[in-house]
């Protein structure tokens, strides 16, 4: 059954993490560094156009030093690692495909036996594409008619409001849309050898908020775009879904089977919410008049929800906090917050910045005892004056926090 859950009206949200600016006040960021970081991607011609953004991480329970990292390259395709950041296999897109999340879907169902998928979404299609993961690499398994995720049809795939930031859990894959504040769920499932999916529920994030002094504000952007999410992590122990909508806040929302079950709430708001800003089209920026005090410590855009777990219930929600190039931790259980950290330039990799993609295990793997934190960097350097972003590999023990 496709469900739509309307929730824009409801806008009196509560903040789960009180207190947390007066934090950020007292702690500065904790520095660490990289321990290993993939080969550069430019975003140019001779580069492919591969621009690096999402990363995942796949656990090969066999073998934990032959698991895997995935990270999209938007018109590059996906790129796979190993442990030691080297790479492995390169997969190139559709026709008129742009890969733009990634996340692991572990003992799906296919055939007679479980297999580990990676899924992936398609913003140039608006599509879901599905990968099944071997030791050795990634095979596309996709059905060739699987649906389109948001679009009625071609010609509004190519206004690119199209399927943007992915979180699995069970056989469902949670698909935010670009330039909307839409939030879809969709069934795996397989049929004649291949996988498709299906919408089973659908849910609409406010774009407009009443502020604590009885205004109403919306967030700075291009006119006609309303505040969209990409970065989203699924706590399937919990059955809660957090979902950063970039220039407004990091929401948690309950899932049950394949449905939104309730009305979202705040964990964080971003540093410019409830700001006056005014947007430039020459740069495509909003210049913010800091004032109101109504807005969190993350600077916009929140992006890169990742959970590390330490128990079934237990362990750390990780944000990035894209605009100053830091990181927020959390209380997975209670949402409070933690500590936060900054990437910076190490003797073996430089430093992060404006991360757009991050994903964690608590698996232990060589060279990494307590788990692996994996970061998009915006800015790889050197990059000899082109476009260069690649994919940081932290060892969380630098971290420092009980694991």
């Amino acid at each position: 059954m496709q469900r739509t859950t309307g929730i824009a009206a409801l806008v009196a949200l509560t903040t789960l993490a009180a207190g947390a600016p007066a934090l950020a006040a007292q702690r500065p960021p904790r520095e660490i560094t990289a321990t290993v970081e993939t080969p550069a991607l430019f975003d140019d011609e001779a580069g492919g156009d591969a621009d690096a953004d999402d990363p995942a991480i796949w656990i090969n329970s066999a073998d934990k030093a032959r698991s895997l990292v995935i990270g999209t390259a938007k018109n590059g395709g996906l790129r796979v690692y190993d442990l030691k950041g080297r790479e492995i296999q390169s997969i190139a897109t559709p026709e008129g495909g742009r890969f733009n999340n990634v996340d692991i879907m572990t003992g799906f169902t296919f055939g007679k036996r479980k297999v580990d998928v990676a899924v992936v979404t398609d913003r140039g299609l608006d599509k879901l594409r599905i990968y099944k993961i071997e030791p050795s690499g990634l095979t596309d398994i996709t059905s060739a008619d699987a649906p389109l995720l948001f679009s009625k049809d071609q010609a509004e795939v190519e206004e690119q409001a199209t399927g943007y930031g992915v979180a699995v859990y069970d056989r469902y894959a949670v698909v935010s849309r670009r330039h909307s504040t839409r939030l879809g769920i969709f069934r795996l499932e397989e049929r004649n050898g291949r996988v498709t999916y299906r919408t089973t529920d659908t849910l609409d994030l406010p774009k407009t908020f009443r502020l604590p002094n009885g205004t109403t504000w919306a967030p700075c952007g291009e006119p006609g775009e309303d505040p969209q999410v990409e970065g989203m992590v699924v706590d399937a122990a919990a059955g809660v879904l957090y979902a950063a909508q970039e220039d407004v806040a990091l929401w948690r929302i309950n899932l049950k089977g394949g449905t939104f079950s309730s009305i979202p709430r705040v964990v964080e708001h971003v540093r410019e919410y409830g700001e006056p800003a005014t947007y430039d089209p020459e740069t495509e920026e909003c210049t913010v008049d800091y004032r109101t005090g109504f807005g969190g410590r993350i600077t916009a855009d929140v992006e890169g929800a990742t959970i590390y777990s330490t128990g079934k219930r237990d362990g750390y929600l990780i944000v990035s906090s894209q605009g100053d190039s830091r990181f927020f931790v959390y209380d997975r259980r209670t949402n409070k917050p933690v500590t936060i950290f900054q990437v910076t330039d190490g003797k073996k990799a430089d430093g992060v910045q404006h991360s757009d993609g991050a994903a964690i295990t608590s698996v232990p793997l060589p060279g990494y005892p307590k788990g692996l934190l994996v970061l998009h960097d915006g800015e790889n350097t050197p990059a000899d004056n082109r476009t260069s972003t690649n994919f940081k590999y932290v060892d969380w023990r630098s971290l420092n926090l009980p694991s």
